[in-house]
């Protein structure tokens, strides 16, 4: 849930900076792109959300927070940096958490 929450925050702090003027940032292809892989973030987290442990997804999503992070330094966005750590925090905490609510499987 704290992983869906910051990725939503990141979208629209990247959505605030495309359209907002004077931000720096106002219609450039690199808010225009943190926007892309917020949104792709968005559905990534709703994924893990159904399908928690995959390690496919949490890969694409570890790589997907630590670019959008990166992406909102180079942008000096730094709400947005914020949002993909906290971010981050919240995929560690899901990926390193145990599983409750599932049977454990004897051989």
């Amino acid at each position: 849930m704290l992983l869906l929450v910051a990725v939503l925050a990141g979208f629209g702090v990247a959505v605030y900076s495309y359209f907002a003027p004077l931000t720096g940032v106002t219609e450039t292809l690199g808010a225009l792109a943190a926007i892309g892989v917020s949104a792709v973030l968005v559905v990534l987290s709703l994924l893990l959300a159904r399908r928690p442990g995959q390690g496919v997804l949490v890969a694409v999503t570890l790589i997907g927070l630590v670019g959008n992070a990166f992406a909102g330094a180079l942008l000096h966005e730094w709400w947005l940096c914020m949002a993909m750590g906290v971010g981050l925090i919240g995929l560690l905490v899901d990926t390193l958490a145990p599983q409750r609510g599932r049977k454990a499987v004897h051989s």
